[in-house]
């Protein structure tokens, strides 16, 4: 017969009294009231994208359409002038490809500061911090000039490329660096392994989970983002979702059941992006702090 040893944790989780069944279904009901309070704008948004035109802008308003109506998907989708799908598409496209390239600039720039010794680092890193406290409103001017330089006007390289150098970025990569066992490291330069092999074939496997965290913000960051690329996009063919979706509201007249359409619609891909990660959102997000 064997015996095996409990750990720490289980002995606490034997000794520590269960709470009482009046209390798990008043703590149940609790997060559930919570739960659908965070929701129902959620819920809402889809209910009355199924509304009519009249309905949807009615008062006071309803929970349920009647009659159920698929109309503001139609007028979205057969509009001439509102190419819903070619600014989804552009959206994806740059979200994406901005993404991927805050991760990288993020990750090489982070294992540096985290890592290595050379003059000057801490000054580095509280530079690179300081930063994120800049309105970036202030840099619409000078990064319009560098991308009108560039010849980049109403391209999709003038919304990926200008936020692909991420301070978050950094900073949140460099945290959970910190957080990975330095002698695994020293363990591969007993063996003969030089920075970057280490860098690429231990640490980075090791940080999927706060790279894919930080996509993810860089995503929903660059998906979101009106302003700036209303400022440098110009044909309605190269709009974003969110610059073109403003365009479904006049001065006179809002047509919310439009623009409850179109959130469903830049709703998606976030959503997806959520349930597929949030299990290395949670450990990423929880790891990135332990060390400083």
């Amino acid at each position: 017969m064997t015996v095996t040893a409990e750990t720490p944790q289980q002995v606490q989780s034997r000794e520590r009294p269960k709470p009482g069944r009046g209390k798990r279904i008043l703590r149940f009901i609790v997060l559930a009231i919570v739960a659908l309070i965070f929701i129902s704008p959620l819920i809402f948004m889809i209910v009355t994208s199924f509304k009519t035109r009249a309905e949807a802008a009615g008062i006071p308003p309803t929970w349920f359409p009647n009659p159920f109506s698929l109309q503001a998907y139609e007028t979205i989708f057969n509009a001439s002038g509102t190419p819903v799908l070619r600014w989804f598409a552009n959206s994806i496209l740059a979200a994406a490809a901005n993404a991927v390239l805050v991760v990288i600039t993020a990750s090489l720039a982070a294992y540096p500061l985290a890592r290595m010794n050379f003059r000057g680092k801490n000054l580095v890193f509280a530079t690179i911090v300081a930063t994120l406290f800049v309105p970036p409103v202030i840099l619409i001017i000078p990064n319009y000039l560098i991308v009108g330089t560039l010849g980049w006007l109403n391209t999709l390289l003038a919304i990926v490329v200008p936020t692909a150098a991420s301070a978050f970025g950094v900073f949140f990569m460099r945290q959970f660096f910190v957080s990975i066992p330095i002698e695994l490291e020293e363990a591969a330069l007993l063996d003969g392994t030089n920075r970057l092999q280490i860098f690429t074939k231990i640490v980075l496997p090791l940080a999927k989970p706060a790279m894919a965290t930080l996509a993810l913000l860089a995503f929903l960051t660059n998906w979101n983002d009106f302003l700036w690329p209303v400022y440098v996009l110009f044909s309605p063919d190269m709009q974003t979702l969110p610059a073109g979706l403003s365009t479904l509201q006049t001065a006179n007249a809002v047509r919310y059941d439009l623009l409850m359409a179109g959130a469903v619609i830049a709703s998606v891909p976030v959503l997806i992006l959520f349930v597929f990660l949030q299990r290395f959102i949670i450990e990423g997000v929880s790891r990135s702090g332990v060390k400083g």
